[in-house]
């Protein structure tokens, strides 16, 4: 028996490796006991609570594919959440709306095998939970079994919104609240408007908040709310605020990835990004020279060159293709191979 349980561990350890670490791994294990946790390895709802706990600032990048999921977990951000955004920023659409629960859920397992660290939240798409709170939880359920996530994120504001979060907490999923500039709700709104800039409006943004708390909501975004509702808000709640355009009294704040990166040059996406965005760099503009540099060179043929054709036969060896390709009638082929090996020996633009 002893011999069996070795060659199971030695098995298991193997293969271990394989499997994505997901975040939402439970911190005590249940069958070995408490174990101690490395607090640098993975985000959890406790270790959030405790930053806001010591007033320190919490980070979330939206994020949508594998590699932005990587630069954000190695650059030590504390949520990754995967936006609805997306149908703007990497489809292309003027609007939120589009998108669908099957697009999101790939962008979610992109992000999930990128991110090892950060908390990992999901947001329902548009049409996926207004009809009922069942419909609400049963997209949730999607979203954490089928994309990976750790909790979802949904946008609040009318009763059902706050009816449909407390259901989706009731049924185990964390939830993050959406106040203030709702951009699912463009239709209701009359377009992408700041919310909270007058007495009514600044009320409302700050009864949502203490909804969605009440809701059971473990932390609540901000968006595009002046900077005295957003600071009223987050006083007056318990939870954290994530703010997006909401000023600097915000538990911690959100950017989008290729917002916060200056990566995109196109007129479409000068249209969308939005006034409140830092751009921390330019990378845009290195995307472009790289891609023009390419261009360039593939043209005049320096690019591969000798250096980036790292893969080499003999001189021999190409003698004998040579005389094979001569056997089977392609004359023109053998002459090629012979003058590439020749061009290549002596550096000669191709």
């Amino acid at each position: 028996m002893a011999a069996i349980l070795t060659k199971l561990s030695k098995s298991y350890t193997k293969h271990s490796n394989i499997f994505r670490y997901m975040s939402n791994v439970p911190e005590n294990t249940v069958y070995g006991g408490p174990t101690q946790q490395n607090p640098d390895k993975r985000v959890t709802l406790t270790s959030l609570r405790t930053k806001h706990r010591k007033g320190e600032a919490i980070t979330m990048v939206t994020a949508y594919d594998y590699p932005s999921a990587v630069h954000l977990d190695s650059a030590g951000i504390d949520i990754a959440l995967v936006g609805d955004s997306a149908s703007m920023v990497v489809h292309g659409h003027d609007t939120t709306l589009p998108i669908t629960l099957e697009e999101m859920l790939v962008h979610c397992r992109a992000v999930a095998r990128g991110a090892k660290r950060p908390l990992l939240v999901g947001d329902l798409a548009f049409g996926t939970y207004e009809s009922s709170s069942q419909q609400a939880v049963d997209t949730a359920v999607r979203v954490l079994k089928e994309g990976g996530m750790d909790a979802i994120k949904l946008e609040g504001g009318a009763p059902s919104r706050i009816s449909a979060a407390k259901h989706i907490v009731e049924a185990g999923i964390a939830v993050m609240g959406h106040v203030g500039l709702t951009p699912q709700a463009i239709s209701v709104l009359g377009g992408f408007r700041p919310q909270g800039r007058n007495v009514l409006s600044a009320v409302k943004v700050v009864e949502t908040a203490l909804a969605l708390q009440e809701a059971g909501c473990f932390s609540v975004v901000l968006e595009c709310v002046p900077a005295p509702v957003a600071a009223a808000a987050t006083s007056v709640l318990q939870i954290p605020t994530i703010g997006i355009g909401a000023g600097p009294f915000c538990s911690g704040q959100v950017l989008v990835y290729h917002d916060l990166l200056g990566m995109m040059q196109h007129p479409h996406h000068a249209k969308v990004t939005p006034k409140f965005c830092k751009q921390f760099a330019q990378i845009g503009e290195g995307i472009n020279k790289a891609l023009s540099d390419y261009k360039q060179e593939v043209e005049n043929r320096t690019f591969p060159g000798v250096v980036y054709s790292p893969y080499k036969i003999n001189p021999e060896e190409i003698d004998g293709f040579s005389k094979e390709l001569q056997k089977m009638g392609l004359d023109k082929a053998a002459a090629a191979a012979v003058e590439a090996a020749d061009n290549f020996e002596t550096g000669k633009k191709i």
